[in-house]
């Protein structure tokens, strides 16, 4: 019997697999130990209530309290993507407003009763920029315009490539719109607006 088609198969995979390795190596670099412990949670070091004088609002929010909130905003993206296409949306909870739980919650509902399965490898960000922030009232605004790397396809219960491409790595441009009350103690921002 020949067996070299099925070692071609093997060798085939093992370089996509190293590929994407090595691609992920690369935008996100080596881990040396000195990293901080980084949560799931969209979290930020904005003063609270008691810190008056420093409080985040339209006024002051500096090139360095834009850098910080463009960290979390990456973190949350990423989370959101991966939990969001494997339809685990209890580790993402806490970072979306009610109204985009809702929905998000509906499209995996959606997606189950299909018979659907969305596959998804997040390869990275390539960049993140604020587009523009606004205050009303105590809510705090921020919109962000993401672009990123993602492997995704969506398949049928026979495994049926329906959508999306399994092998191929393509560019994702997303505006997201991200909120956040003030004078809320609190230091989690939400995500209250998708647009793609």
């Amino acid at each position: 019997m020949n067996y070299s088609f099925e070692y071609i198969d093997i060798i085939l995979l093992a370089m996509i697999a190293g590929f994407i390795f090595l691609r992920l190596r690369g935008i996100l670099g080596k881990k040396n130990g000195d990293q901080e412990n980084l949560s799931a949670t969209f979290n930020q070091n904005f003063p609270t209530k008691k810190e008056e004088s420093q409080k985040i609002d339209e006024n002051n929010f500096d090139d360095k309290a834009k850098a910080d909130f463009l960290k979390g905003a990456k973190i949350a993206y990423e989370s959101i993507i991966t939990s969001f296409s494997s339809g685990e949306l209890k580790k993402i909870k806490t970072l979306l407003d009610k109204k985009v739980l809702n929905e998000f919650s509906e499209a995996i509902k959606d997606r189950r009763n299909k018979g659907l399965i969305s596959e998804t490898t997040f390869v990275g960000i390539n960049s993140a920029d604020i587009k523009n922030f606004s205050q009303i009232n105590n809510m705090f605004e921020v919109t962000v315009d993401f672009v990123s790397e993602i492997i995704s396809s969506v398949k049928d219960k026979d495994k049926k490539i329906i959508s999306g491409d399994p092998k191929k790595v393509k560019k994702v441009y997303d505006t997201w719109k991200f909120s956040r009350d003030i004078k809320s103690l609190s230091p989690n921002w939400l995500l209250v607006d998708t647009q793609a």
